[in-house]
């Protein structure tokens, strides 16, 4: 009798069903685009996922997902009103209305730990109007003007001129007030959206210091990195170490990340984020105090604008290389969808070339 070998099998119809859904799933993977978004801590990353959901996703976020906002809401306008009154005090302002100082104990209580639990809605309905009348006073107004010298978030003045829609009963977050909303990136994150029949893929990582040793398990087969710097914080200094200037860390990373030889296939688009807020910073903090070299018009934002540009642009070895910019708002629906339509079509040049080398 004739033995067959032993791994031989008969063809199994199930078995070539499952060889052609792993075909297709390359083939799909292949012409899937894959932007990773790169930048420091507070550059407006997670904002622009957020704009991509308004723009080319659902249109709006899930009721599950407007409700861990509305939480992430309360805990932003906590936080940001204990960082100006700690910064008060160390600053030494006086209060407008001292009797005010009664009721410091009262948003003080809620500890860095209660806040990452989360704030359910009736405690913050009960503090908001104490929050609401703290930043009424000029103590915290001066305070929040001498912003630069500690770590919060500028979103906060949103959220305090809409306190009161906030602190009602049957509040539910609207797409602009998610957009201001703040919580950094612990975590990779991906989003996929089909643009024009195209499924372009975001992953989003925090940029943090000790979140960017993440970063490399996220390299491989990018098509485009769109790398985010926040302009507008040329006069402050990072939360890590508290001396470094928030702009000289970006183009730091920025530097590393452009000159790596990882990404010689790979367009890398310069977002010079949060220019609206440059806009508004550039006539009260002077240029000049943080970069000694600036030469144009201090109080041009044009000047101070193309100033932080050219120190990215000539951070670049290769300078035969396309560079490509944007300066962006993040928040500013209207503005990301411009923009974007202008990043897309390099995008898919390029993931067109990144195929014809595969």
């Amino acid at each position: 009798m004739k033995l067959l070998p032993c791994c031989s099998t008969p063809s199994d119809p199930q078995t070539k069903t499952i060889e052609l859904e792993i075909k297709k799933e390359r083939k799909n993977l292949r012409r899937q685009v894959k932007i990773l978004l790169l930048g420091a801590g507070g550059s407006g990353k997670t904002t622009f996922l957020k704009q991509m959901v308004i723009i080319h996703g659902a249109g709006e976020f899930t009721a599950d997902e407007v409700r861990q906002y509305r939480a992430q809401i309360y805990q932003n306008i906590i936080s940001a009103m204990r960082i100006l009154l700690d910064a008060r005090q160390k600053l030494g302002l006086p209060w407008e209305n001292e009797s005010r100082q009664n009721n410091v104990d009262l948003v003080m209580r809620f500890t860095a730990s209660d806040l990452m639990r989360g704030v359910d809605q009736a405690a913050f309905i009960e503090v908001a109007p104490i929050i609401r009348d703290f930043w009424r006073d000029s103590a915290i107004q001066r305070t929040y003007g001498q912003r630069n010298l500690f770590q919060i978030s500028e979103s906060c003045v949103y959220f305090f001129d809409h306190i009161n829609r906030m602190s009602m009963p049957d509040y539910y977050p609207t797409n602009k007030d998610i957009l201001y909303c703040r919580k950094a990136t612990r975590t990779i994150t991906e989003h996929v959206f089909e643009i024009q029949r195209v499924p372009f893929r975001f992953i989003d990582v925090g940029g943090q210091r000790s979140q960017r040793q993440k970063w490399f398990q996220c390299f491989s087969d990018i098509t485009s990195i769109l790398f985010m710097v926040a302009s507008s914080e040329y006069d402050q200094v990072i939360l890590e170490d508290r001396r470094t200037n928030r702009v000289v860390e970006s183009r730091s990373i920025f530097e590393t990340i452009v000159n790596n030889k990882s990404f010689v296939n790979t367009s890398i688009i310069l977002f010079m984020n949060k220019s609206d807020l440059l806009i508004e910073k550039v006539p009260r903090a002077d240029v000049r105090q943080y970069f000694t070299d600036f030469t144009g018009d201090h109080m041009s934002p044009r000047d101070v604008q193309l100033f932080l540009l050219d120190k990215f642009e000539k951070s670049r070895r290769d300078r035969t290389v396309p560079f490509f910019y944007h300066f962006t708002t993040a928040i500013d629906t209207d503005n990301i969808r411009r923009v974007f339509e202008d990043c897309r079509q390099s995008i898919l040049e390029q993931n067109l070339k990144t195929l014809m080398m595969q």
